[in-house]
């Protein structure tokens, strides 16, 4: 594991602490518009646990290798678990040793938004979701350099997991593309 995903990953452990687990995802999330209605997001943030309420909501990190997706390799979309806005492809995924789902690219279209974070002792990048404003995570400059050298470092608890055979029932089938051998 490299200096920097230790330190990432030590870092994240210090502040998480002991966080209660995860439930499941809420279902039947759909592709929303750029801009997520206020009141269509109370009425989501409702129905999140605590994990995906805290994550998303109040900016936190959930444990790393305990959670969903950090060692998921099913192929799909992750989508954001408010809006159900698509954000990453499992092509883009690697594993990157954190104990997090790590992306080399969201799946673009503006679907996130980077922001600088101040809140430790080091600046960082953190990843929102466009349409809902969730916290996802942070992007770092370690990611595969053959892949454009990004690592988007996400919370589980952001995502819900769209496998490839519900795409097109679950109302995500242009996003099938992005399956096509090219992209492998």
């Amino acid at each position: 594991m490299r200096k920097s995903h230790t330190l990432c990953a030590l870092t994240c452990a210090m502040i998480v602490f002991s966080l209660p687990a995860m439930a499941e995802p809420t279902e039947g999330a759909t592709a929303m518009s750029k801009s997520m209605p206020a009141s269509d997001k109370q009425e989501k943030v409702k129905q999140l646990d605590k994990m995906q309420e805290y994550v998303t909501q109040q900016g936190g990190t959930e444990t790393p290798f305990k959670n969903k997706y950090w060692d998921h390799h099913e192929d799909g979309i992750y989508v954001d678990i408010v809006s159900g806005e698509p954000l990453f492809s499992s092509t883009d995924k690697f594993d990157s040793g954190t104990g997090w789902p790590s992306f080399t690219q969201p799946i673009g279209g503006g679907s996130v938004n980077e922001h600088i974070d101040n809140k430790l002792w080091v600046p960082r990048t953190e990843v929102r979701s466009s349409s809902a404003d969730s916290h996802l995570g942070h992007v770092f400059d370690d990611g595969p350099a053959d892949k454009g050298g990004k690592r988007y470092c996400i919370n589980s608890a952001a995502l819900d997991f769209v496998p490839k055979a519900d795409m097109s029932k679950r109302g995500y089938g242009a996003y099938l593309y992005l399956f096509d051998d090219a992209k492998k």
